[in-house]
């Protein structure tokens, strides 16, 4: 894993000044660990941060309580109101979007991977001006927890 420390994602959540350009479909990263492993060190990150982790949904523990497998993922649910709030007074149906998510999942040949949709593709379509500073800040708080977690 990578170092980590509180001090950088937290710059990363409050001051980040780039925003990101909309990208189609999920983004993705490779992680070192078990699904377990990343989603620990993921919310670690995020709590490090001052962020919530609001819910973490077991997805592969559901499908097996009803006799399938999708292997081990879970949906980590995160945010920090200072962020999302902006968003929300923007248009309300952002809050349809919102906490953030990542899902960790190990796919068939035992990788571990985060995936997210970018704050602009998210809130794409929406009363969001393209230029709203919490965009970019949405975005860089992703990867640098993302990064944290590999």
């Amino acid at each position: 894993m990578k170092p980590f420390t509180a001090l950088a994602a937290s710059a990363a959540l409050m001051l980040a000044p780039w925003t990101a350009a909309a990208q189609d479909g999920p983004m993705t990263t490779d992680a070192s660990g078990s699904v377990l492993e990343t989603v620990a060190a993921l919310s670690a990150a995020i709590e490090g941060a001052g962020a919530t982790v609001f819910a973490v949904i077991d997805h592969g523990g559901g499908a097996r309580k009803v006799g399938e497998d999708v292997g081990e993922m879970q949906l980590v649910v995160f945010g920090n109101p200072a962020l999302g709030t902006p968003a929300i007074l923007d248009d309300p149906m952002a809050g349809l979007h919102l906490p953030l998510k990542v899902l960790v999942y190990e796919d068939a040949g035992g990788t571990t991977h985060m995936a997210w949709e970018s704050p602009d593709a998210m809130l794409s379509g929406l009363l969001v001006p393209a230029d709203a500073a919490y965009l970019g800040k949405m975005s860089a708080a992703l990867e640098t927890l993302t990064n944290a977690a590999r």
